[in-house]
């Protein structure tokens, strides 16, 4: 149940996100939790691969190039989910930090 909850916390963040965002477009809150649930296989599938090629970079800038591989995670969902799209890398990275930020606050509040 708490996984249920969970996903519908990130579906959420993620409306939101796209909702305050004007160059990320996301349907409705369905395309929305569509595109949590694929952002989550994306994180669990691609981004330790991102993260192990990438480690160098990312202890050079200490750390805030995870930034970077969230937006790249981000631009791969909007290639793979109708009805989910970011127009530019910039907003991606934007969308990626908004995320970031309502995410952590609806788990917090919700105590999820």
């Amino acid at each position: 149940m708490k996984t249920l909850i969970q996903f519908l916390v990130n579906g959420l963040a993620v409306f939101v996100s796209g909702y305050l965002l004007p160059e990320v477009y996301i349907e409705n809150y369905w395309i929305a939790l569509l595109t949590a649930f694929v952002l989550g296989l994306l994180n669990l599938l691609v981004k330790p691969f991102l993260l192990f090629f990438s480690l160098p970079i990312t202890i050079v800038t200490f750390g805030l190039f995870t930034l970077v591989i969230d937006t790249i995670v981000i631009l791969l969902a909007a290639e793979l989910v109708p009805g989910f799209a970011v127009n530019s890398f910039l907003s991606a990275f934007l969308f990626a930090v908004v995320l970031s930020v309502f995410a952590y606050l609806f788990h917090t509040l919700l105590g999820v």
